[in-house]
């Protein structure tokens, strides 16, 4: 069955203020020191790459956030644990972070995740994690929806998503973001799409009641906020 779709600007304005409510009263700013990168290419300009399916997909607004979610660790380790056993089968074979491919840390501390095989045509998925200032991230989910995506409300957050044919070879292209608590999971693909991606992302990061988290708390930052692009 489709997803409902919020088609008013002002259905999703009334989900992002309340989230923005919830935000006001976090108390810690989501701003972690850069870390050095530990993708397979060994450092930050590789991390700096973006890979996207579509060269023509804007980038999400990345930048100090009031949050208590912490991101991933090390990388590529911290991308398999974002995921749960029944996705990683789907990957099994599916290269991570190889070189070149742009995995890593970036600058800004978001987390990039790179499946794909690098001598492939198409077929990969990138994944960036990281904090995104409200208002930045609610003008973007805005133009998200004005673009054709579909927009709902599941988990606590805001989803959007959307799939489309790629204009050169017979696969399907997409993109699926999430946010919650000044924190983004965007994710591009090419005729890559493992059943229960997202959510086993959403469940390892936001863990249900009971279910201690997987990483540690950000900690208050003073420092500067980050340039909004890699």
């Amino acid at each position: 069955m489709p997803r409902p779709r919020l088609t008013r600007l002002a259905a999703r304005g009334a989900a992002l203020g309340a989230l923005a409510a919830v935000l006001a009263l976090t108390g810690c700013t989501g701003t972690p020191g850069p870390a050095p990168s530990t993708s397979a290419s060994g450092g930050d300009a590789a991390a700096s790459a973006r890979p996207t399916p579509s060269a023509s997909i804007t980038p999400f607004p990345m930048g100090q956030a009031t949050s208590t979610t912490a991101l991933p660790a090390d990388l590529p380790q911290g991308c398999r644990d974002i995921l749960d056993d029944a996705v990683l089968a789907q990957l099994k074979d599916v290269p991570l972070n190889a070189e070149g491919m742009g995995g890593g840390i970036r600058p800004d501390s978001s987390r990039v995740c790179v499946w794909g095989d690098p001598a492939a045509a198409t077929t990969r998925l990138v994944t960036v994690i990281g904090y995104s200032p409200d208002r930045e991230a609610r003008d973007a989910l805005y133009a998200l929806g004005a673009d054709g995506f579909t927009c709902y409300e599941p988990q606590g957050g805001v989803r959007c998503e959307k799939t489309w044919d790629d204009p050169n070879l017979p696969v399907k292209n997409g993109r699926t973001l999430f946010y919650r608590d000044g924190v983004i999971i965007d994710t591009q693909y090419s005729n890559l799409s493992p059943t229960g991606y997202t959510n086993a992302i959403i469940s390892s990061l936001w863990p249900p009641a009971g279910v201690p988290p997987k990483f540690s708390a950000p900690t208050p930052s003073a420092s500067p906020t980050p340039s909004r692009t890699p």
